[in-house]
């Protein structure tokens, strides 16, 4: 992406902020009623392979949800992702502003999905999905701790790997799991 795309990119998230107002969220409450995720994928092969290897658990601790992957722009991810139980998407470039945002039909056609979890599984800097995460204030957005922030994210997951790609996917997702597992443990308890 040349350097005045950016530019323009990071021009338009800034506004894009700006209006943006984020809910809140309940712990563990928001995350026992998921009914679908779209899980932003990165572009970086070797960590489409690391996602892809966590799908099972993802799918594992969200049973009843609809399970959306999207790729990043320009990727196609249809030879690496088993289609079975997963919703796929690959953006082209019809869904991109010229700056390589995503365009308003594109975020549209996403919000009929009413996604309750988005998953951003990016390490870098990815200005299409930094969008599509400000368009759904609802929604439950995570990411890993001191990549990004507010308001990309409303709940950020810290581990306490650094460079260890594989192991920082697994704690979020074992994260999200206890998250879970903790609302139902404390019911059980004051019910039982």
């Amino acid at each position: 992406m040349s350097s005045f795309k950016k530019i323009m990119a990071r021009f338009r998230l800034n506004m894009a902020c700006k209006k943006f107002v984020s809910r809140d969220i309940l712990i563990p409450s928001n995350l026992s009623n998921i009914k679908s995720i779209l899980v932003c994928l990165p572009p970086d092969q070797r960590q489409l392979t690391m996602v892809k290897n966590l799908l099972p658990e993802v799918t594992r601790i969200f049973a009843d949800a609809k399970i959306y992957l999207m790729a990043s722009p320009g990727s196609s991810i249809y030879d690496i992702f088993p289609r079975k139980g997963y919703y796929i998407m690959t953006p082209t470039g019809k869904h991109l502003r010229w700056c390589g945002l995503p365009r308003k039909e594109f975020i549209k056609s996403l919000e009929e999905n009413k996604y309750d979890l988005i998953l951003d599984t990016n390490f870098q800097i990815n200005y299409f999905c930094q969008m599509i995460l400000l368009s759904f204030p609802d929604a439950v957005r995570v990411g890993r701790a001191n990549h990004l922030g507010q308001p990309y994210y409303n709940l950020e997951i810290k581990t306490r790997y650094i460079r260890d790609e594989r192991n920082i996917y697994k704690s979020m997702i074992e994260t999200l799991d206890r998250l879970i597992n903790f609302g139902r443990t404390e019911t059980n308890e004051i019910t039982g």
